[in-house]
């Protein structure tokens, strides 16, 4: 993982550490090493970070091939003919210009194509941290409806950095567009 991705760490219901990959895995590994559980989540996927803290462990996984300054790494793309000669035609080359098409698509996507990325984070988190806490599965289908009041009413009973979070990573699903 990029060393500046946004994670958040959570000890037992409680906010440990946010921000850059980096520093909350050096939170983390300070708090494994005083025997304490901890685990990390992925703020834009609200999925959890594995992270190798085994004696002499990396603190962030190894990058693969690519260039390593800026976190490029090399996959393969299936075009038809004519999309390669397109590619090869604009200014900076294929690499360039696709990496151009994807960043502004990415801008472009917003509304449901956001809305569904928030659904998917928050529903992720809450069910490893708060699958079990009452209200769950109504708050889940609070997330799903679009119903910011009854979600963040429901998530209240969790504990309460569990609940900002939730809340946090739901945002764009109560969003309009």
């Amino acid at each position: 993982m990029d060393p500046t991705h946004p994670c958040t760490a959570f000890e037992d219901g409680r906010r440990l550490a946010a921000g850059a990959f980096a520093e909350v895995s050096g939170a983390v590994r300070a708090a494994v090493e005083a025997g304490r559980a901890v685990l990390i989540f992925d703020d834009e996927t609200g999925g959890v970070v594995d992270l190798d803290l085994r004696p002499g462990g990396a603190a962030a996984p190894a990058r693969g091939p690519g260039r390593p300054k800026l976190g490029v790494a090399a996959r393969e793309v299936t075009l038809l003919p004519r999309h390669w000669d397109w590619l090869a035609r604009q200014p900076g080359g294929a690499s360039a210009t696709l990496r151009r098409l994807v960043e502004t698509a990415r801008r472009e996507a917003g509304g449901p194509q956001r809305k569904r990325q928030a659904q998917d984070a928050a529903y992720r988190f809450a069910t490893v941290m708060a699958g079990n806490a009452p209200g769950y599965e109504e708050a889940m289908r609070a997330l799903f409806a679009a119903e910011r009041g009854r979600f963040a009413a429901l998530a209240a009973a969790w504990p309460a950095d569990v609940a900002e979070h939730a809340m946090r990573l739901a945002a764009d699903a109560f969003s309009e567009g």
